[in-house]
């Protein structure tokens, strides 16, 4: 690991650079929300999948502006997260939390670092409101889940992320009186975070990424995968999802239970991954030389977890290990291996992987791996921060 001058120079260096791809991406494709690169560019035709990576770009936007101050940043990132608004509405994604935590919850929280009372700053609370309202409207009786995307029968680990703006909405309501309402929604999210820790997250803190339900008794079948190896491999971004997820439903909950799970979770990563942090893509894959294959987003994802394992978990000794190895992999993503300085790279953090499967975005760029890794960059200029 690099010693601490010298990833503050990096940690620095990588903030910097971040801001000016983005910088470069809009005015290159103004208005344009992308998802992947294919060999390194952002602008192309190729499959989607699903519709749950708008958020990021602006997002990446509201994090510059709190760090600079900079006008440019303000301008944009609420440019590029007005239009976003009638996806509060949007029910046919799981991804609600993805799309608004990352625009309308920072730009919340820009307006209250001003002090912000005004109209505007209500209708911004109401649109977060709204869009935990739609997300919970996912819930399954039977099975106590929030379906994913793909069928009322699946659950996704990928919702763990998502899941907080429900209990974002259930403190507000309770705030503004609705008990009733408050309790219902708090229940909502509790369970299917019940659910995802009993079906999603192993013994060993490995996760599985989809799990299968009957919808008349409710009953669990079986685990399965759209983006992993396999149904019983531990496909590591959804390793990530679960190790962030959990720690921030802690931080919603201060229920010990889930920072267990989210610890859990970290331990199987730190394990299980190379020296350097970033992951293979998924940690069964075979033959073994797939796994040569990393997923640079996966730890993008996991670093940021693990920074807020270093705040929440109750040991010293803990705190200073998650540290540490949120620091090295800071260390590793900073590196010129990892970010896209060479001509003609739009991205900035390369080796992130989509859909192995569908070869979607494999071995390059991807919008969350971007978003996730400007966070965890964040964190890191608060950690070495005098």
């Amino acid at each position: 690991m690099a010693d601490g001058t010298t990833c503050q120079r990096q940690v620095r260096s990588g903030f910097e650079f971040a801001q000016a791809q983005v910088r470069a991406l809009i005015e290159r494709h103004p208005d344009y929300y992308p998802m992947y690169t294919v060999q390194g560019r952002w602008k192309h035709e190729g499959e989607k999948w699903t519709h749950w990576c708008d958020g990021f770009l602006p997002g990446m936007m509201w994090i510059f502006h709190a760090h600079t101050g900079d006008k440019y940043w303000l301008d944009n990132a609420i440019r590029y997260s007005t239009p976003l608004e009638p996806r509060q509405h949007d029910r046919a994604v799981h991804d609600l939390g993805f799309i608004f935590c990352s625009t309308y919850m920072r730009w919340l929280n820009a307006m209250d670092r001003q002090g912000s009372k005004t109209q505007e700053r209500q209708h911004i609370e109401d649109v977060l409101i709204q869009a935990g309202t739609t997300m919970s409207l996912r819930f399954k009786e039977k099975g106590q889940y929030l379906r994913s995307f793909v069928a009322d029968e699946s659950l996704f680990v990928d919702i763990m992320m998502n899941v907080g703006i429900i209990f974002y909405e259930a403190q507000k309501q309770k705030e503004r009186g609705n008990a009733k309402e408050a309790a219902e929604l708090f229940r909502i999210a509790d369970a299917h975070c019940r659910t995802s820790q009993r079906y999603l997250i192993r013994g060993d803190g490995s996760t599985a990424h989809e799990a299968i339900f009957d919808l008349n008794t409710g009953e669990c079948l079986r685990q399965t995968t759209h983006q992993g190896f396999r149904g019983d491999s531990c496909w590591s971004r959804g390793l990530a999802w679960a190790l962030y997820g959990f720690c921030t439903v802690y931080n919603c909950t201060h229920d010990t239970a889930y920072l267990e799970t989210s610890e859990a979770c970290a331990r199987y990563y730190i394990a299980h991954t190379p020296e350097h942090g970033v992951p293979p893509w998924d940690y069964d894959a075979q033959p073994m030389e797939s796994r040569q294959l990393e997923d640079s987003s996966a730890a993008a994802i996991a670093a940021c977890g693990l920074y807020g394992l270093s705040l929440a978990s109750a040991s010293f000794e803990k705190r200073a290990l998650y540290r540490q190895y949120f620091r090295r992999i800071m260390a590793t993503l900073t590196t010129d291996k990892y970010l896209g300085r060479e001509p003609g790279w739009e991205g900035i953090l390369k080796h992130g992987v989509y859909h192995v499967h569908k070869k979607l975005g494999v071995d390059e760029s991807v919008m969350w791996g971007e978003y996730f890794f400007v966070e965890a960059l964040s964190k890191a200029l608060e950690d070495i921060a005098p």
